[in-house]
């Protein structure tokens, strides 16, 4: 068995592709805030989940401790775990609904 139980190695990013339109109703995703930004890359830091839905953008994130990236795009419901230290590296630029779990331990 591998022993890489490193606290943060084990923080993912959850992609789910193009989710029903009755599972983002139920999300009531039309109702989150909207967030966006330009190409370029950014270092974010996850102090809670957050959960996004892109209207637009392509997007390649990068964690800290890991060589393994993620990429999503439009129409993408995206989970990002608390914690997740992350270099977002946008391609085009993104304009996403997106909501923080303030109840996620």
């Amino acid at each position: 068995m591998a022993s890489s139980s490193s606290s943060s190695s084990n923080l993912r990013i959850v992609v789910q592709n193009n989710p029903s339109e009755s599972q983002l109703n139920e999300l009531g995703i039309k109702s989150w805030p909207k967030w966006g930004c330009s190409p370029g890359k950014y270092q974010l830091k996850f102090d809670a989940q957050e959960t996004c839905y892109l209207l637009r953008g392509k997007v390649k994130v990068s964690t800290k401790n890991s060589n393994e990236t993620v990429e999503f795009g439009v129409g993408d419901l995206v989970i990002i775990p608390k914690g997740l230290s992350c270099t977002w590296d946008v391609s085009v630029a993104v304009d996403k609904h997106y909501k923080f779990d303030s109840s996620s331990p």
